[in-house]
Order: structure tokens, then sequence, then C-alpha cells
């Protein structure tokens, strides 16, 4: 098994794909809690 250049490109294509996927999970994530309680305004 050769580890040339197309190798690394593979490589690279597939950890970027991983790191996408991992951001959209977690601002998915962030989107879906329920917003911060507003303070109560007469307390």
């Amino acid at each position: 098994m050769t580890s040339g250049p197309d190798d690394r490109k593979e490589r690279l294509a597939q950890a970027l794909r991983d790191n996408l996927r991992r951001r959209k999970a977690q601002a998915r994530a962030v989107t879906t809690e329920p917003p911060p309680a507003k303070p109560d305004p007469d307390r």
C-alpha cells in the first residue's frame, strides 16, 4: 500500500468532513438548548 499524495489528500478530506460534521452537531446542540430564562422584572 503506497502512502502517496493521494492518500494524504484522502485523509485530509476525511478529517475536514469529520470536523465539519462535529461543528454542525455542536451548533445544532447549542440551538436546541432552551433560551436563558429572563430575570423576573418584579424581583
